[in-house]
């Protein structure tokens, strides 16, 4: 099959095709994780984004049928250097090539990845169209200006109505504003006693209230922030109701839920160039005093000066260009980091911020 990669700047890429026999436009993104490409795919993070990943060979220990983070691929596309087409692993019950076929999800190989992660290092992710089929480059154009990204895919990524997750030894109450959740996360919270409620996108604050969670957890999820008024909304009377004593309701937020946060309390967010996306991304934790290897996937960034305005103080700062990785409330049980520490790119250490979750939760209690 051939392949081919149009960006939205006029540049092509020819290689080969795999995958589904199709054609997808979408954003084109780059991540640098070396390993993860199946809960890459299935992250609903990543809803109408065309990801190429960095590290050459994808594909080698095919795919499972446990390390999935939905239902779904919610990427629209793969680019690679290399395919592995007959994987080696004991849990691998078919290849990525027919995953992906299975799915209706193109993808190209066979191209320089190096290359095309440096036009998005240079000009940013941008608009592309990716196709297995036999299209010329006119046909790809026309595909690429018509297509409009969506900023609001957020509200449909999640459940569509309350759904519980229980967990074996349940012992705190909390309810999950669902903005398009990894499953990940969710062992996460239940491992440590958590019973969850998730909750549709637009879910009134009175509804969730109602409930008396022991806490509120924001999730990650795709598009544009500011596109998720209503959340912001609901999150900002939450957040009022949020204070130490008898109603006590701590709020935890990654990523989206991060940005929601930020912007519920008169805070600001703004579009990265290219993005972090990766397993290998360095994050200092002022309180701490330590750093930490992050994983890493999202598109917007909160602005720093616009929070310290907010009764909020910054609490995590990344590494490699000083971006907001994390933030408090100076007088609230509230707090959200940008990565996401329910994965372990090596080492488990982010944890810890789970744990600090209980122990406002705990420490709410009567």
């Amino acid at each position: 099959m051939k392949g081919t990669i149009y960006l939205e700047d006029g540049t092509v890429y020819k290689g080969t095709g795999f995958g589904f026999r199709g054609t997808r436009a979408g954003e084109l993104v780059f991540n640098t994780s070396m390993t993860g490409y199946q809960k890459t795919m299935t992250d609903p993070s990543y809803e109408g984004q065309i990801i190429v990943m960095t590290y050459p060979l994808i594909g080698n220990y095919g795919v499972n049928d446990v390390d999935f983070e939905s239902d779904r691929i919610h990427a629209f596309g793969l680019v690679a250097r290399d395919v592995c087409f007959r994987p080696s692993n004991w849990r691998c019950v078919r290849t990525i090539d027919q995953w992906m076929r299975d799915e209706q999800i193109p993808g190209v190989y066979n191209v320089d990845t190096r290359e095309i992660t440096r036009r998005l290092r240079r000009m940013g992710s941008q608009k592309c169209v990716i196709s297995t089929e036999d299209l010329g480059v006119e046909e790809l154009a026309r595909i690429c200006g018509e297509y409009e990204m969506r900023g609001d895919a957020m509200k449909t990524a999640g459940v569509s109505e309350v759904t519980e997750w229980k967990a074996e030894h349940p012992r705190y109450r909390v309810a999950v504003m669902d903005f398009g959740v990894k499953r990940s996360i969710l062992k996460e919270l239940a491992a440590r006693g958590c019973d969850l409620t998730l909750f549709p996108y637009g879910t009134k604050a009175r509804t969730i209230l109602d409930m008396h969670p022991d806490g509120v957890f924001l999730t990650n999820g795709p598009g544009d922030p500011e596109e998720a008024a209503e959340a912001v909304k609901i999150t900002e009377k939450l957040v009022t109701n949020s204070n130490y004593g008898e109603q006590a309701m701590p709020i935890f937020g990654i990523c989206m839920g991060h940005q929601i946060i930020a912007l519920s309390q008169g805070g600001e967010t703004y579009k990265l160039k290219y993005g972090h996306r990766g397993g290998n991304h360095g994050v200092f934790d002022k309180n701490t005093g330590r750093s930490y290897i992050t994983s890493q996937n999202h598109g917007y960034a909160v602005k720093a000066e616009s929070i310290i305005l907010h009764g909020l103080e910054v609490t995590h700062l990344n590494l490699n260009d000083g971006t907001v990785e994390g933030m408090q409330a100076i007088s609230k049980p509230v707090f959200s980091v940008q990565f996401h520490p329910e994965s372990s790119p090596g080492p488990n250490d982010a944890g810890y911020l789970f744990d600090k979750f209980i122990e406002l939760m705990e420490g709410g209690r009567l």
